[in-house]
């Protein structure tokens, strides 16, 4: 204890930086989870966090019992694993394919425009998606007309739904996530590339030896946190794009979170679908973690 005590005297200041991150931590992390405890009962305002009545794990099992319950769990799994299967190796062929660049200047204005569209926000890029895709002003609808297939109204169509969601987020986030990607490339050894060229490699087989390998602790340690994630499909933008028609194939584990808690101020009951939520998020997080360290040198622990 006393050699604790004279590491932080003489460290203060490093300790103090690291201060308001620790307060947030504790403020709006930590103490909140007090509040998950009316996933398991019958909670009332009047009565309060502490004095509502202990009910056990029945919202659990209600929600497990009802017909939305596997629709829920399937849109929510199908949605994350496309996202992951196209969204994950987007940026790192774009990182790949930017490091090949030697022109400056292009390389420069293709950075910029596949970062850009990151910062628009949730709102707009939805509106963006709408018109895009309206069927009497939006582009895919004068295209389709010009190539004389027929107008559809796609975001009318519920098997559609997941493939704009996908393609949308590939659009808005590719740039912003291949940044990490390029700057581990950046670290490797030039010394590497200069050996592949001495013993004949081509440009593709310096990437596939040289820059892939070089990417995959990078890659492995985002695999794992984005399957720790993967019941958590963004509730903005599924709500946003969500209609009377579609909802079939767009109602996500979030979106009916918000619905039966917000709007239908069944909070108890919304609670225990986010408890459980978060608890297979863990169990996948674990799982993903366990497999990266058996099979490779990297993994969160």
């Amino acid at each position: 204890m006393s050699i604790a005590l004279r590491m932080v005297k003489k460290n203060w200041q490093l300790y103090l930086i690291i201060l308001p991150s620790l307060v947030y931590l504790i403020i709006f992390k930590y103490v909140p989870m007090a509040g998950v405890q009316i996933a398991f009962k019958n909670y009332m305002v009047t009565k309060g966090i502490w004095g509502s009545d202990w009910i056990g794990f029945k919202h659990f099992v209600d929600f497990f019992h009802l017909p939305i319950f596997w629709r829920v769990i399937k849109n929510t799994s199908l949605l994350s694993l496309y996202s992951l299967l196209i969204g994950f190796p987007a940026p790192i062929i774009l990182a790949l394919a930017l490091n090949e660049l030697k022109n400056g200047v292009f390389k420069r204005a293709v950075q910029l425009v596949t970062f850009a569209p990151y910062f628009i926000s949730t709102v707009i890029m939805v509106s963006i998606i709408m018109l895009f895709l309206s069927p009497q002003l939006g582009f895919i609808h004068l295209l389709a007309d010009k190539f004389g297939f027929p107008a559809e109204n796609i975001m009318s169509k519920p098997e559609y739904f997941k493939t704009v969601y996908v393609l949308s987020d590939v659009w808005q986030f590719t740039g912003y996530a291949s940044v990490i990607y390029i700057a581990a490339l950046a670290g490797v050894d030039p010394h590497l590339y200069e050996a592949a060229k001495v013993d004949g490699a081509s440009r593709f087989q310096r990437m596939i030896h040289i820059d892939l390998p070089s990417l995959m602790p990078t890659a492995v340690i985002l695999l794992i946190l984005n399957a720790g994630q993967i019941m958590n499909v963004g509730f903005e933008k599924v709500y946003l794009m969500q209609n009377a028609i579609n909802v079939g194939a767009s109602e996500v584990i979030s979106t009916y979170v918000y619905k039966m808690g917000l709007v239908g101020a069944n909070f108890s009951f919304s609670a225990a679908v986010g408890l459980f939520n978060s608890i297979v998020n863990l169990l996948l997080l674990i799982v993903v973690n366990y497999v990266a360290r058996k099979n490779s040198e990297t993994s969160l622990w």
